[in-house]
């Protein structure tokens, strides 16, 4: 399935306004130069505009808002507000204003803050901490959720499990070790996300080197005590395990090592224990089957700021954007419920 060609119709007609701190970088213009031209989002860079045209001159600026926050009529507004938000933790003024005019990635932060912008997208030539550290202190997590995580949206070609080839991989990008309450949400709000972006029924596995007690050990037991949370909190989902991976998304193989089992070898969000496997195995889905891999990408921030990987294609960037004009236009239909 060419998932993000199936979104870009939907935030065509719904156009978001997304933030693009590095405007430093060529991959990054070259995804606003394709943003611009298939009308998929209004785009604010942040940067020198002569900076800009020196490394890209073939954007048209009529259609692309820049800003540079030395000249930026609202500075002092953000400041403000930055200060506010951070003095308990012992941020001065003078440093909140340090951050804004040096750190595009607080003032693109302040910006979606303060409503000038619907989500921000970066990471393509900063690290993950550089990029989530920002909205983290600005953003933070939405009120009903306990947890910020991030997770791979993935699109593997003629692959006949998930949702023809679409997974949602979790957390393969923030929560390092996280407890099982933690899993819990993560499946929880995996499970919304994709039912959001793909929109299609969630099946949730939560994955284990053990399918149903053939091994044992303190991990497994971690993974149990998740499911258990998980489905007294989202009971609306189809959330099991522990399950290896491919009793999650084989059918032959489920029906031989789950059979009573109601995930039935075909889950679509794959919640991985802890970090390390979760990364690990998206970069191999990734590279030995040419899968499409978009992210990580945010959720239960109370806006939406996207990572990027540095590895990340001029297709890839355009991937994040659009999603994160998806996560726009749902945080705007959950406001105005």
């Amino acid at each position: 399935m060419d998932i993000i060609g199936k979104l870009k119709g939907k935030v065509k007609n719904n156009k978001m306004t997304i933030v693009l701190p590095e405007s430093n970088d060529k991959r990054v213009l070259e995804a606003v130069k394709i943003v611009v031209k298939e009308d998929l989002a209004n785009i604010i860079l942040i940067g020198d505009i002569n900076n800009i045209k020196k490394i890209d001159n073939d954007i048209d600026f009529s259609k692309v808002k820049v800003i540079n926050p030395l000249d930026c009529e609202y500075i002092n507004r953000f400041i403000d507000k930055l200060y506010e938000l951070r003095k308990d933790k012992g941020l001065s003024r003078e440093e909140a204003r340090e951050l804004l005019l040096t750190d595009y990635m607080y003032f693109s932060c302040m910006l979606l803050k303060m409503g000038y912008a619907d989500g921000v997208v970066s990471g393509a030539c900063h690290s993950s901490s550089n990029t989530l550290r920002p909205a983290l202190q600005i953003i933070k997590a939405n009120e009903n959720n306990k947890l910020v995580s991030a997770f791979f949206l993935m699109d593997v070609p003629n692959c006949e499990y998930g949702s023809n080839g679409v997974f949602i991989f979790a957390d393969s990008g923030l929560v390092q070790y996280p407890s099982s309450r933690e899993l819990a949400l993560i499946a929880g709000t995996s499970a919304d996300s994709f039912k959001m972006l793909v929109g299609e029924k969630p099946v949730v596995a939560m994955i284990s080197h053990s399918t149903k007690d053939s091994a044992k050990g303190d991990s497994i037991d971690k993974v149990k005590e998740a499911v258990s949370i998980a489905n007294s909190l989202y009971p609306e989902y189809v959330i099991d395990g522990e399950l290896q991976v491919d009793a999650a998304i084989v059918p032959e193989v489920s029906n031989v090592k789950d059979k009573d089992g109601i995930v039935k070898g075909k889950a679509n969000v794959l919640v991985f224990p802890d970090l390390d496997s979760g990364n690990i195995g998206y970069k191999l889905v990734e590279r030995l089957a040419k899968a499409k891999a978009y992210g990580p990408i945010c959720q239960g921030l109370d806006k939406p700021v996207n990572d990027l990987s540095r590895g990340s294609s001029v297709e890839d960037i355009i991937g994040v954007i659009v999603i994160t004009c998806m996560q726009a236009i749902n945080n705007k239909k959950e406001i105005n419920k």
